[in-house]
């Protein structure tokens, strides 16, 4: 008896499994026909050190920038995610990050 289940067939989005900025941005150079990362950082509004410390693991893809990916690229914040690696569904935000910072202190003193 043969229980095997056939896998689906990935696309490329599937194949990248783990966080790569250079991948996003490989993939946004060749999407929208540019010839260096210098041309990017034009496309984007940013200042060309920004891709290179993205590149370089100095400096990660903030909202700001992947919201601005969306909308000169076209692909959805998922595909762009997807693209880097990154395959979390949720993101889990601390209580602090919302409490006004004299109730912060306060519940840290008790």
């Amino acid at each position: 008896m043969n229980t095997s289940i056939e896998a689906p067939k990935s696309n490329k989005l599937d194949e990248q499994v783990t966080y790569d900025p250079n991948h996003l941005l490989d993939s946004l150079i060749d999407k929208l026909h540019l010839k260096n990362d210098a041309a990017l950082s034009r496309a984007l509004e940013v200042a060309p050190p920004v891709i290179s410390k993205i590149r370089h693991h100095r400096l990660p893809v903030g909202a700001s920038l992947l919201i601005r990916m969306h909308e000169v690229s076209n692909l959805t914040i998922s595909e762009l995610r997807a693209l880097m690696g990154d395959r979390r569904e949720k993101f889990r935000i601390s209580d602090k990050q919302f409490k006004p910072k004299d109730k912060v202190e306060a519940d840290l003193q008790k």
